[in-house]
């Protein structure tokens, strides 16, 4: 049996051959999410769970009706990594018994990007502590 990687479209620049085998990158990622207003002590133990549930999580911030998750997604491309993010929340849903509530923001950067906007003083801070905390 013959095992092939599987590989992204090309772009199309009609030159042949073979290209390269995928390449992952690390890229920073924060899922909002908002709904109807939830206990405190239900959203924390969902988040918590999450992290559990969801190893490479940075950090999340909560409120009774919102919520922000930051964490690195090692993924191909930003198509990749944001379509993993955009499928976190549901997918866990249950299993991390999370409100009901919907996603109403998601970023994707990649790790220079983020880096970059640190040290500018622009951009996020770097997440200390890790874990889930209150606004």
């Amino acid at each position: 049996m013959v095992r092939r990687a599987l590989t992204s479209v090309g772009t199309g620049d009609g030159a042949g051959g073979e290209e390269p085998g995928p390449v992952s990158r690390l890229w920073h990622v924060t899922l909002s999410v908002s709904g109807k207003p939830t206990p405190l002590a239900e959203v924390r133990r969902g988040l918590e769970q999450l992290a559990h549930d969801h190893p490479f999580l940075l950090t999340s911030r909560y409120a009774d009706d919102h919520a922000e998750i930051r964490y690195w997604e090692e993924a191909r491309d930003l198509h990749d990594a944001a379509a993993v993010a955009l499928r976190l929340w549901g997918e866990h849903r249950s299993t991390a018994q999370l409100p009901p509530w919907e996603i109403v923001g998601l970023e994707v950067i990649d790790r220079t990007t983020y880096h970059q906007r640190v040290a500018e003083g622009y951009g996020p801070p770097p997440a200390h502590p890790v874990g889930v905390h209150p606004y």
